[in-house]
């Protein structure tokens, strides 16, 4: 018995340790970043697209973290410059990623630019992709015999369209999730001194 009081504190102390290392220490450093030049605040469209996203789960499958070419090949894949702190400042929570079953999506914004084409990508992949495996989110959807004159009709290739002519309308949550995927573009240069720290030469890939 007479152990447990020193094994205690010492294990109070290696706790109190790790947490001022890896909790609070980052978290006083990540509060000083501002924002990248270049980086705007989501509007609230683009807002709750993002809650879209966290909700749906993207994340498992989708990153939003461009690394170094000497971590991977990913400026080579045409998915930009390693992204830097600075370009994170209004993600909370972050949704960095853990896996790449799909491409990273950091600058899917900048790549596909058209709303169209990421409607018709959420309402059914294979209309783009025929190998995705990418799952269709068709209740972000409607569909319409007569869309009305503010509605949102997406283009859906005929195998895929509904059978009777109507005509397949995005919900706001479609058109918010797609808002933020569109939002999503680092493309403007950032600070010479993080990416240098990142190992990255300026040089796109060619």
């Amino acid at each position: 018995m007479n152990k447990v009081l020193p094994l205690s504190v010492l294990a109070f102390a290696i706790l109190a340790f790790a947490t001022l290392l890896l909790v609070i220490l980052p978290a006083a450093q990540i509060r000083t970043i501002e924002p990248a030049e270049g980086l705007e605040p989501y509007t609230a469209s683009e807002e709750r697209g993002r809650q879209h996203y966290v909700d749906l789960g993207c994340y498992y499958c989708h990153s939003q973290q461009p690394r170094s070419s000497d971590q991977a090949p990913d400026l080579q894949r045409g998915w930009g410059r390693p992204t830097t702190p600075a370009d994170y400042v209004y993600d909370d929570p972050h949704v960095l990623g853990t896996m790449r079953t799909g491409p990273d999506l950091m600058n899917v914004g900048h790549r596909m630019p058209s709303q169209g084409w990421h409607l018709t990508h959420l309402y059914q992949p294979r209309a783009i992709e025929e190998s995705s495996i990418m799952p269709a989110f068709p209740y972000l959807f409607e569909v319409k015999q007569n869309p009305a004159d503010d509605d949102v009709v997406v283009p859906v290739p005929s195998e895929y369209a509904p059978a009777d002519g109507a005509k397949v309308v995005a919900r706001q949550s479609a058109l918010d999730l797609t808002a933020y995927l569109l939002s999503l573009d680092r493309t403007y240069p950032a600070a010479n001194r993080e990416l240098r720290d990142l190992g990255y030469d300026g040089q796109e890939a060619r």
